[in-house]
């Protein structure tokens, strides 16, 4: 959050699993269009929050599975822990608070007593969450004994049903919603109330989410029975709160447009890129919108043409420099040149392009460099180097794009390609 020196102008707080992540869409598709909407248009002055009911070791899994974002924010373990930035740091403060009332060893003597509760792996068990499965049609009598029980040992504990068949059991004062209701109430300690928020969600463990004050909601179409009913009890007649048509990250892109919390077309619905009209210049849009054509390219899925060719030698400038991960320097039209020889080499084949945390810093008064990491993938091997490049604007028009000066790339640790001669821009 320290990134920001001011309030975020959105910040999205989703779910991941059937939220954010399609595990039904093989080529994470709606995953890959919202990555594309986010890095051109928000990351720089917006939040993004992953909360997830999974554990650290689950969430981190997940994240080599699918061409995820890095979030500012991840709640994990329902709610149960936060933690901030690329180092994952934990807020002591939200332990210090869920530490109230909560007994563990409590929580696992009378939880024992119910043969219908079994227990989930270990990874799931967390200092403030007892995670089991349990049959749909056992859970609910289940839950009303076990707070009875609670209650008289003197435990203020809160039991979330979830996904047909997961029972949390957490202190009272945790969950998604109390997550959330503490980072906007720390936000604004510190001047820094995203002027907008929203919250998405698939699941029973998700509803805490649509009751905050104040915060956009949006449930996915896919969502289970079990939200669909909370909404329908509790928020039927709330503007706020809407079930999109369009399953997971879709629905999330659906929901920005329908609440008009920002810009909502993809850089990757836009069928040609080169037509794109900006009203002022973007760098985060122009490092989008280069590596989708790169990837265009690389599939077949545009022309090899010349048109094309001259376009990304303009945007190129001839004296410009491009230092490959590997350490080899060359110039960027030479870069163009090889690029050409590319076209179609993965066609038909699994082959996505994505960039994550795209940060741009005005350097000059016609200059801006950008950071970020840049991912392919390419079948199972996924590769990922950090970049910066070096942007300008000098003697161009917004129509123009800006000229791309100097391009350096390092691997990211455990990323490198084996074969560096595949490995373009």
């Amino acid at each position: 959050m320290d990134r920001l020196t001011s309030a975020a102008r959105l910040m999205i707080v989703s779910d991941l699993d059937h939220t954010m992540v399609d595990h039904h869409d093989a080529e994470n598709l709606s995953l890959l269009r919202f990555n594309a909407l986010w890095e051109a248009n928000y990351r720089d002055n917006s939040l993004l929050v992953f909360s997830t009911g999974r554990s650290p070791t689950l969430y981190k899994e997940l994240r080599k599975e699918k061409p995820m974002l890095t979030p500012d924010i991840t709640i994990m373990s329902v709610g149960t822990e936060i933690t901030y930035g690329n180092s994952m740091v934990p807020d002591d403060g939200w332990e210090a608070f869920l530490n109230n009332k909560w007994d563990r060893k409590i929580v696992t003597e009378e939880t024992s007593k119910f043969p219908e509760l079994t227990l989930q792996s270990e990874t799931e068990q967390r200092p403030h969450k007892v995670s089991f499965y349990v049959q749909k049609d056992k859970a609910q009598d289940i839950m009303k004994t076990l707070s009875k029980r609670f209650e008289e040992r003197g435990l203020d504990v809160k039991i979330i049903y979830s996904g047909g068949m997961d029972l949390d059991i957490l202190p009272q004062g945790a969950g998604k919603g109390q997550a959330l209701a503490y980072l906007l109430k720390k936000l604004k300690s510190e001047g820094k109330l995203p002027n907008n928020t929203l919250a998405c969600g698939d699941s029973g463990n998700d509803a805490e989410l649509f009751s905050i004050p104040d915060v956009y909601g949006v449930m996915v179409a896919n969502a289970q029975e079990e939200l669909l009913q909370w909404h329908a009890a509790n928020a039927k007649n709330n503007p706020k709160v809407i079930h999109a048509t369009e399953r997971c990250a879709a629905g999330i892109i659906q929901a920005i447009g329908h609440f008009n919390l920002g810009p909502s077309t993809s850089p990757r619905d836009v069928m040609d890129l080169s037509d794109c009209k900006m009203e002022n210049f973007v760098p985060a849009y122009e490092v989008v919108k280069f590596y989708l054509f790169f990837e265009k390219w690389r599939r077949g899925e545009i022309e090899h043409s010349e048109h094309y060719l001259s376009n990304l030698k303009a945007v190129c400038r001839p004296s410009g420099t491009f230092v490959h991960p590997s350490g080899v320097e060359k110039s960027l039209q030479e870069c163009v040149t090889l690029f050409g020889t590319c076209h179609g080499d993965k066609q038909g084949k699994q082959f996505r392009i994505w960039v994550d945390q795209v940060l741009p810093v005005q350097v000059g008064s016609d200059s801006w460099l950008v950071s970020f990491k840049k991912w392919e993938l390419s079948g199972e091997d996924r590769r990922c180097c950090i970049t910066t490049v070096l942007l300008s604007s000098k003697n161009k028009t917004v129509a123009d794009g800006l000229t791309w000066t100097h391009v350096h790339q390092t691997w990211l640790n455990g990323a490198a390609a084996s074969d560096s001669t595949t490995w373009f821009f």
